[in-house]
């Protein structure tokens, strides 16, 4: 990795590394997964210790191994290392802080470009098209005729021409009327869009005008005298909606539960769900990343890490060269996440599918079947991807797989006890 022995003191002696073992494998090549697991649970070991010596030993050891232009696991070993050292630096003060991941935070894509990162692998188009599939279902046959959605998601509505096109073409008769509602509050975090809401809101709207899908996009404005910072932007949000008695309301959650903070805020991911739980929607679909990596110990985190995120480098060994530039433009918003996860200060909360699963069910919602047509649907998107991607159900949710490793889930959930509709209100 670029600049990691620079990032450790001069007097982290390589003669000294420790009683001889692992530093030799490093330089003899060491490169399989259980050595490098063993080197990164050793390192984050000696962090939660203060063990000054031993992690700038571990690390010496660690960035021989590092590559950003090597094998799956060197790279993935290469932002872990990186973000190992960034927190080191606010432990140890005989280490410099290290650079942040690539200028990712900083690229703005078009809407072709966010497509086409997208459909790199099914990691997103899975969630979206299960999710799109409950949907419909949930509002076949309602008598409201009014669709309407409210969007809690980071991809920037991309999941929604799918859905108006099958709105389209569904055998009832003529379209609903879809709304969708966004917040203007969002995570700080890739991918960033050089397109305003309002803007995605016009191109969705031409479009379902050219499908003959009466439209209507709103986006709910946060009160900026509210302060804070995303949760308490959102909980603004929410206050804000206007929901409508002649409606469906459908609530779709794609890779947003994981920025809402467990306690110490005004908006938690318990009283979120509390909230949507009011207004008595008709589905609740919600998609996330398959793991828990939200543990108090670093060391336990660095284990998850390594164990969960070597699969999205691996899938991307499989038809991206090594120095391919989109590959890199990937993998360094992963390591973004690394980064934001190893540190413990970034708002990202990542639980399994299991965890959320029981978290629903205490918050008063009862999990949805997912009906076979939605299923051949999602394998549809998956036969066009590499032959390593596979899909399972637990229990009611459909899970990504990848080498038959869970890589995402996705799940359904309608309220129960409701019997009538309450505006939200924080």
């Amino acid at each position: 990795m670029k600049g990691a022995g620079e990032l450790m003191s001069s007097d982290a002696n390589a003669s000294s590394l420790f009683d001889g073992q692992l530093a030799g494998a490093a330089l003899r090549g060491c490169l399989d997964g259980g050595c490098i697991e063993k080197l990164l649970l050793h390192c984050a070991t000696a962090l939660e210790a203060n063990d000054a010596t031993l992690v700038q030993q571990v690390m010496w050891v660690l960035n021989n191994i590092a590559s950003p232009n090597g094998d799956p696991n060197q790279r993935l070993t290469a932002w872990l290392l990186r973000a190992l050292v960034a927190r080191a630096a606010r432990l140890c003060p005989t280490l410099t802080a290290a650079g942040g991941p690539a200028a990712s935070c900083a690229r703005r894509m078009s809407v072709t470009d966010l497509v086409g990162y997208l459909d790199l692998t099914p990691w997103h188009r899975f969630g979206f098209t299960a999710s799109n599939g409950a949907i419909l279902k949930a509002v076949q046959g309602k008598k409201q005729s009014v669709v309407h959605v409210l969007d809690f998601g980071v991809y920037y509505c991309t999941q929604w021409p799918t859905l108006i096109d099958a709105l389209a073409k569904r055998p009832e008769g003529p379209p609903p009327l879809l709304r969708v509602t966004v917040p203007s509050a969002r995570p700080p975090v890739t991918p960033y869009l050089n397109l305003s809401t309002e803007e995605i809101g016009l191109r969705l709207a031409n479009f379902a005008k050219s499908r003959s899908v009466p439209f209507e996009f709103n986006v709910v404005e946060y009160s900026h005298s509210d302060g804070g910072g995303f949760p308490e932007q959102l909980a603004s949000c929410l206050s804000a909606l206007e929901l409508r008695e002649d409606e469906a309301v459908v609530v779709n959650c794609q890779s947003w539960m994981r920025y809402l903070p467990e306690e110490g805020s005004c908006l938690t991911k318990d009283t979120f769900l509390e909230l949507i739980h009011r207004v008595n929607p008709c589905v609740v679909t919600v998609s996330d990343e398959d793991a828990d990596l939200d543990s108090p110990r670093l060391s336990s985190r660095i284990m998850a890490c390594f164990n969960y995120l070597w699969i999205p480098f691996d899938a991307l060994e499989t038809f991206l060269p090594k120095e391919s530039e989109q590959r890199m433009e990937y993998e360094g918003d992963i390591g973004e996440k690394i980064e934001r996860i190893v540190s413990f200060h970034g708002a990202e909360v990542v639980e399994s599918g299991e965890r959320f699963s029981g978290r629903m069910a205490r918050a008063g919602f009862a999990g949805v079947v997912f009906e076979d047509e939605v299923v051949a649907e999602v394998k549809a998107v998956l036969e066009e991807h590499a032959s390593g991607w596979g899909m399972k159900r637990e229990e009611d949710m459909l899970v990504l797989t990848w080498k038959g490793h869970n890589s995402v889930f996705t799940s359904s959930w309608a309220p129960t006890g409701f019997s009538h509709r309450n505006q939200i209100s924080t």
